[in-house]
């Protein structure tokens, strides 16, 4: 009995070290220095709202709530997360050709004036205070591609665009954008006529509308619509590009070398053939796509860490953004294929899971590479981690994952996920104009990421990320201050949850949560 006793007694005292250990609290400060300007966190319309947009009022009033409300219910809690960027996916006139587009029909885009759907939404967001709206393009217009498609079509690796409609394609976009203006009531602050023209699928096709191409072609594009803007007085300024890969702004990755090193291309005057930096209308910044660089999630005494891997990418990103004196957005992401950690893209997933993984992308998208605005694919999907929010179509057939008996015939619903309101833990307290500020403090390999903004009406947004399974102790800055604390956890009901005023001497950040505190 006594030996029992004292393995008893001994299986107590590890217990209770153990709780010690995980009670331990880790200190974090929120430092003077000043980083990047916010610009404003978004989502895109893409291949969805054009099908909401078209559904009964009461849905697309909530979905608008969840997505661009910046309101909060009687307890205090956000009505949405307050996206302030709206990206619409400018329409190629490929749905006017029907089956013969080759594309699938749930992906295929109208003519503006055909887009009713996706101009409600604009409208929508436009009621609800977003302030910034980005077009962009995945393929010309199809009566000036050489094959009379929005998608390429395995054609080869070049712009899919006739080679004496440079000057049409750049009139459509500015017909596009100044119709917006007069109709709706919708100013485009920027435009993008190249989506991922160095992905590599982009030449293999058909899959879905798309078209390579190389940087000069970008280039030549991007003076075509300065000339043309300026001839007519648009505003909008042009990005150039977005990347379907950080790897190719960084160097050569599976594009080749005309569709790689894009920012020196763009950027480096020395790039006399490409370089848009003199070009007036062309936004001074970048933008890509996080895509395939998340993991590995490498520790910092691997010799890969400075150079490959969530880290390492992100550092050379920002490095080489600072060079040439321009801003970076990340414009787009989902889950994929590699993105195994949390069992690759396929299934919409509610739970923290996925919202745990894309909050430390975000997390190091803005305190690595130094983005000044992060957007998420698409604001709605189907049966795939790419949406904000899971939409069932009229007559879809779903299993258990959809909260619905496998076989049941559904009418038209959407459901909210924790990556929506997680997303929100960012969207909706850092506004644009926000800056960010220095965190000191061991975070990452302790499953702890910290970051901090100061809006411009004074108040300090600190978003803390805890991806561990343990609850851990944080204290901000050693010292008493009330701040109002807004959780999102797998916690029922904690979807953005105002939780109280908390003393941020010390706090408590819930295992697997991410948690907003806001002070002044």
């Amino acid at each position: 009995m006594k030996g029992f006793t004292k393995q008893i007694l001994f299986a107590l005292l590890i217990g209770v070290a153990g709780q010690a250990v995980a009670q331990k609290t880790a200190l974090f400060k929120v430092t003077d220095h000043e980083r990047q300007t916010i610009d404003g966190f978004g989502a895109s319309d893409a291949w969805s709202m054009w099908q909401i947009g078209m559904w009964e009022d009461s849905l697309q009033t909530k979905v608008a709530d969840w997505l661009f409300s910046s309101e909060n219910f009687a307890d205090g809690s956000p009505k949405g997360i307050g996206l302030s960027i709206w990206r619409f996916n400018a329409g190629t006139g490929s749905a006017s050709q029907g089956d013969s587009a080759q594309i699938n029909s749930d992906t295929r885009t109208e003519y503006f004036d055909k887009q009713t759907g996706q101009r409600r939404f604009l409208q929508l967001a436009k009621e609800r205070g977003v302030p910034t709206f980005l077009a962009f393009y995945n393929s010309p217009a199809v009566q000036f591609t050489q094959n009379g498609l929005a998608t390429n079509t395995g054609r080869g690796g070049t712009f899919n665009l006739k080679e004496d409609c440079y000057d049409d394609f750049a009139a459509y976009i500015a017909d596009m954008l100044q119709a917006a203006e007069r109709e709706d009531g919708i100013h485009f602050e920027y435009v993008c006529p190249v989506n991922e023209p160095d992905g590599h699928w982009n030449w293999q096709g058909p899959k879905q509308e798309g078209s390579p191409a190389t940087n000069r072609e970008i280039a030549r594009m991007a003076r075509e619509m300065s000339k043309e803007f300026q001839r007519r007085g648009i505003t909008t300024q042009i990005l150039v590009n977005e990347s379907s890969d950080l790897r190719c702004m960084l160097g050569e990755y599976e594009a080749g070398w005309q569709r790689g090193n894009e920012i020196q291309c763009f950027w480096n005057p020395d790039s006399v053939d490409t370089y848009v930096g003199d070009l007036l209308n062309v936004a001074k910044v970048m933008a890509g796509h996080s895509y395939w660089t998340n993991t590995p999630l490498l520790k910092k005494d691997d010799w890969r860490y400075s150079r490959q891997g969530l880290y390492g990418y992100r550092k050379r990103l920002a490095d080489a953004f600072e060079k040439v004196g321009v801003d970076f957005w990340m414009t787009e992401l989902c889950i994929m294929s590699n993105d195994e950690e949390i069992g690759g893209g396929g299934g919409f997933d509610f739970s923290m899971e996925v919202a745990l993984y894309v909050a430390r992308v975000m997390h190091y998208d803005l305190t690595v590479a130094q983005a000044r605005s992060w957007q998420w694919w698409r604001a709605a999907g189907g049966d795939y981690k790419d949406g904000l929010i899971r939409m069932y179509v009229r007559g879809e057939r779903t299993g258990r994952r959809g909260g619905q008996r496998r076989g049941a015939v559904l009418t038209n619903m959407v459901r909210d996920s924790k990556l929506m309101w997680t997303m929100g833990n960012f969207s909706r307290f850092v506004r644009p104009g926000a800056v960010r500020l220095d965190v000191e403090g061991e975070m990452e390999d302790e499953g702890l990421m910290l970051s901090a903004y100061r809006n411009a009406d004074g108040t300090v947004a600190v978003v803390a990320i805890n991806y561990s399974k343990e609850r851990r102790m944080v204290a901000l800055n050693g010292k008493s201050r009330k701040a109002r604390a807004y959780r999102t956890s797998d916690e029922e009901g904690e979807n953005l949850k105002y939780i109280g005023d908390v003393n941020m001497k010390k706090t408590a950040l819930p295992a697997r949560s991410v948690t907003t505190f806001v002070y002044k």
